[in-house]
């Protein structure tokens, strides 16, 4: 069976980056989307659709087709207020390339990146880790079969359902609100599986999904 639309793929992978392994999915523990509904880099999909298990594919993304070019206007100052819990200045989360996720103003979960800290603020920056970078992918498909009803009216991870970001209380987690205040615990993790919702594999963060 080739993978085409609407057929769940599973693909092993290596993201190569500057001359670095960004991320990789083992074909024991592959990466699996629904082929054709744009949860994947369209010129991922591109290399991977046609092919049978079994099958290699490789393919070069420049920055325009994979997670844009560096935009600085994506980068900004959020007061250190927004950082606080219950009056006190989470400074466990702030240190430089810490990510943490937020909400914006559409209620989407964004990730974003310390970038510098002042007496006051944090500079944040939204820009995808991977922006202006080329993307150089090697993989192979380990199986194909086609989406059922309801991996396709919800999601292979039931990223199409509603979700509200919701804090585990556990270690390491918590949540960050549309404000830029973070309710966090430990690294003040947000879990909210919506648009652009990815497995992560390896030490990468899920670079062959989409923008969002």
């Amino acid at each position: 069976m080739k993978a085409q639309d609407k057929h769940v793929v599973a693909v092993s992978y290596r993201l190569e980056v500057e001359g670095k392994i960004a991320d990789s999915a083992s074909a024991e523990a592959p990466l699996e989307y629904i082929q054709g509904t744009g949860m994947l880099i369209p010129g991922f999909e591109a290399a991977v659709s046609g092919k049978e298990p079994g099958e290699s594919f490789e393919v070069t993304l420049q920055p325009e087709e994979g997670y844009g070019v560096y935009n600085p206007q994506y980068c900004f100052p959020i007061p250190k207020s927004s950082f606080e819990v219950d009056g006190k200045l989470r400074e466990d989360l702030l240190h430089i390339g810490a990510i943490i996720p937020m909400l914006n103003s559409n209620g989407q979960v964004i990730q974003g990146t310390i970038a510098e800290i002042a007496e006051d603020s944090v500079t944040m920056d939204f820009n995808h880790p991977m922006a202006g970078k080329v993307l150089h992918f090697t993989g192979e498909v380990v199986s194909v079969r086609q989406a059922t009803m309801k991996e396709l009216s919800e999601g292979l991870h039931g990223e199409y359902l509603p979700h509200e970001c919701h804090c585990k209380h556990g270690e390491g987690e918590g949540c960050c609100h549309g404000d830029g205040h973070c309710e966090g615990h430990g690294e003040g993790h947000c879990e909210g599986h919506g648009d652009g919702h990815c497995e992560n594999h390896g030490e990468g963060k899920g670079c062959c999904c989409g923008k969002n």
